[in-house]
């Protein structure tokens, strides 16, 4: 089995009156073993306004699984976004530059995993680190 590893490094000299300097690093298994998870999924594309764009389809994807999924807005101006969507709630919102990681448990076929571009069409780009079958929507 692959073994994938994620690490996270949080740094600055002038966060804190100290100098922050914080890095984890995790292994990422399929749920309750310590086998790898069996794959990863990458995509690039430009999301237009207007709609919510599904980019997983959690109909696949089927309970207690240790999905992982990386999005990242490549917009270069600041002032736009992408909104992220969860069973159509709105998690959180990416600016230009900015990138997330998560698990993901799609308990239900409901909850596809969804992005929306604001104030302009916008690329992306998401990875899907998956136990399983492949998730990404077509």
């Amino acid at each position: 089995m692959a073994t994938t590893t994620a690490t996270l490094t949080l740094s600055s000299s002038d966060l804190l009156s100290d100098a922050l300097s914080v890095s984890a690093t995790q292994t990422l298994y399929k749920a309750g073993t310590t086998t790898g998870l069996d794959g990863i999924q990458y995509e690039k594309l430009e999301v237009p306004t207007g709609d919510v764009y599904d980019m997983i389809d959690a109909t696949t994807a089927g309970a207690n699984k240790a999905n992982k999924v990386y999005v990242a807005n490549k917009h270069t101006d600041e002032t736009k976004y992408v909104d992220i969507y969860i069973a159509a709630l709105q998690i959180g919102r990416l600016y230009a530059g900015d990138w997330m990681f998560i698990p993901l448990e799609a308990a239900a076929a409901t909850q596809d995993v969804g992005v929306e571009a604001i104030g302009a069409a916008q690329v992306i780009e998401f990875a899907l680190i998956h136990e399983g079958k492949t998730l990404v929507a077509s």
